[in-house]
């Protein structure tokens, strides 16, 4: 009887040792898996078509036993690394052409999460969501058609009454931005359907109220850069893609590669997807107005920039954007990931992204994240950059100078403090004497003003003999008073106290 127990329990403690060690296995596997998907598109020796081959082969056989798993880190995934969402959507289309049955899998995954971050007030999310979806059309996964009544019952929320119209105005946006992406294959094959949703976009926007527009400026001026209400501006930008057939320069798109295996594929078809209702207690994203500081004749060496109409700016500019969001607790590395920008041979980068972090600091009414941020960020790019950032950074000083009699006094202050905090980084080194001039003008003039206020800032953050040797001498009276301590016991009539 004592054998039988031993023998009992120690066929327990095998079968408990077996059971932690097949736990562990899964896990690694599981690990395993992650890092494949996470990391798939990065710099390899091996081609990005290759990569995806062998990857959707690997997660096709642990389909059975990590079929959830591989769910919801393809969704992750494509929601918070927008700039891969055609290599995700690529994959997809893999797997879907050889297991149908996970391709319908995924597709309801992928809109319960999109409905889900609707619910629960993610809009930018639910934006990439958006997005992801509609690349599936481009793989074959989804039927055009299907993806068209989406964006039809999209557009149909902005038409709805007694709601706010920052609400209306993010579904139309949401519908717009999706539609770089895979407005070539709707044209192809919905063209008439396709029409009849731009055509109800535009009566949305004819009629749409833009009482923030003159407050959401930088500028009072509209001279030499109109600055557009955000709608406006991408309504404008699609239609110039429009005109050129749908084509554009700046997406990647790897399912061309796989055309001929994914075309073989049977396509799913979406279900009806119903946005929920406005809450009182919603809140949605603000409407903003378009910065712009450069041109095409600002930036004088390498690639053109683009034009401020041109989808590829609006594309260059979110992708900037979405680095920012990603990385802006770690400047070091935001600042190396902004650098890294894949398609810098195309583009002026360093204008661009000097560009886009401007636009971030004088968003109004406020920033999106505090005013160092962008200051410590401009930092590391010049240290990375010695060769062109300080330059560029310099020019956008002298525009911004130039224009600041009609600069929004709240954007005149941030520019004070991030100029004043830039200098005090680069032992106060500056061209002084190009703006002598401005001892002619008036003292209140925002010129003058502008100098004097940096000035008192550099001096808190330094010591008056230094902020008066770095002073050219035409500009000594805007140099503030050195400050001296005050003893009013030793002042005269002190006794009398």
């Amino acid at each position: 009887m004592n054998r039988r127990r031993a023998h009992e329990e120690e066929d327990g403690y095998e079968r408990l040792h077996r059971k932690r060690r097949r736990v562990s296995e899964n896990q690694e596997i599981e690990d395993r898996l992650e890092s494949l998907i996470l990391r798939v598109g990065e710099k390899s020796s091996s081609s990005l078509e290759s990569n995806l081959e062998g990857l959707a082969s690997v997660l096709e056989a642990d389909l059975s036993t990590f079929r959830v798993k591989i769910l919801r880190i393809l969704t992750e995934c494509a929601i918070r690394m927008p700039e891969k969402c055609t290599i995700y959507a690529t994959l997809v289309g893999l797997l879907n052409a050889k297991n149908y049955n996970f391709g319908g899998e995924f597709v309801d995954y992928i809109v319960k999460t999109f409905k889900e971050n609707l619910k629960t007030g993610k809009w930018n999310a639910a934006r990439y969501c958006l997005r992801f979806i509609a690349d599936l059309v481009n793989c074959h996964v989804l039927a055009a058609s299907s993806l068209l009544t989406l964006l039809e019952t999209l557009v149909d929320c902005a038409n709805e009454d007694g709601v706010p119209q920052v609400r209306r105005d993010w579904f139309v946006f949401a519908v717009l931005a999706t539609l770089p992406w895979v407005g070539r294959e709707l044209y192809e094959k919905k063209e008439s359907q396709l029409d009849h949703l731009l055509v109800t976009i535009e009566v949305f926007l004819n009629k749409r109220s833009k009482k923030h527009w003159p407050a959401l400026k930088v500028w009072s001026a509209d001279s030499p850069h109109l600055q557009e209400e955000y709608l406006d501006c991408l309504w404008a930008q699609i239609k110039k893609l429009r005109q050129d057939n749908w084509s554009e320069k700046h997406i990647p798109r790897p399912y061309l590669a796989f055309d001929s295996i994914l075309c073989e594929a049977l396509q799913h078809t979406l279900p009806t997807i119903q946005p929920p209702p406005h809450n009182d207690g919603d809140t949605y994203p603000m409407p903003r107005v378009i910065f712009r500081m450069f041109d095409y004749t600002d930036c004088p060496d390498g690639p053109v920039l683009p034009g401020a109409h041109s989808i590829e700016r609006f594309l260059i500019e979110e992708h900037l954007h979405n680095i920012i969001e990603a990385y802006h607790l770690e400047r070091k590395e935001c600042a190396a990931q902004l650098l890294c920008f894949p398609y810098k041979s195309k583009i002026p980068l360093e204008y661009c992204i000097v560009e886009v972090i401007f636009a971030e600091l004088f968003n109004l009414p406020r920033p999106r994240y505090l005013e160092i941020c962008y200051g410590s960020i401009l930092i590391e790019l010049c240290k990375l950059q010695p060769s062109t950032m300080p330059q560029v950074l310099a020019q956008a000083t002298e525009i911004l100078f130039m224009r600041i009699d009609t600069m929004n006094i709240a954007c005149f202050d941030r520019l004070v403090n991030w100029f004043s905090y830039h200098l005090s980084n680069f032992q106060y080194r500056w061209s002084w004497e190009d703006w002598e001039g401005c001892a002619q003008l008036d003292p209140e003039h925002p010129k003058p003003r502008f100098i004097r206020e940096v000035l008192g800032k550099c001096l808190r953050l330094s010591y008056h003999q230094r902020i008066k040797d770095m002073t050219p001498e035409s500009l000594a009276a805007y140099v503030p008073l050195k400050p001296e301590p005050i003893y009013k016991y030793a002042m005269e009539g002190a006794g009398e106290l």
